[in-house]
């Protein structure tokens, strides 16, 4: 049983932790930005309600079987990628089962891409997984 983080540090050490898991937990960066915010310099460390559902629920995550399949030869595959103004994610599937998850935050230059930027981005973190 792992406690509430204390300070930044613990949280930085969690979420190294769960970053190594983060491809078998769908939607981790989003669900990890209310404790990431609290690890920036400038930002006051309060542990509120927010960054307390966000540490349960991936510490849930984490303690449950995830429902990911091993890919079955080279056919058949299909990626789907999305953007949005907080974040980048990415889907592989083959033959309707997920293979695995993929997604990150934005970085504060990434916030200012248009759309379709964000969007090729999306594809780029998908080409990299």
């Amino acid at each position: 049983d792992w406690a509430s983080p204390k300070s930044p540090t613990k949280i930085r050490q969690f979420l190294g932790l769960t970053g190594f898991y983060q491809r078998f937990i769908e939607g981790f960066s989003k669900i990890a930005k209310p404790m990431t915010k609290l690890t920036q310099k400038k930002v006051k460390f309060e542990w509120g309600d927010k960054q307390e559902v966000a540490f349960q629920l991936l510490k849930q995550k984490l303690c449950s079987a995830p429902i990911l399949t091993l890919p079955e030869g080279y056919e058949d595959f299909i990626v789907y990628c999305d953007a949005s103004n907080k974040g980048l994610g990415a889907v592989l599937m083959q033959r309707e089962k997920v293979i695995l998850y993929a997604s990150r935050q934005l970085k504060i230059h990434e916030k200012n891409y248009t759309t379709h930027d964000l969007e090729l981005g999306a594809v780029l973190l998908a080409l990299k997984i």
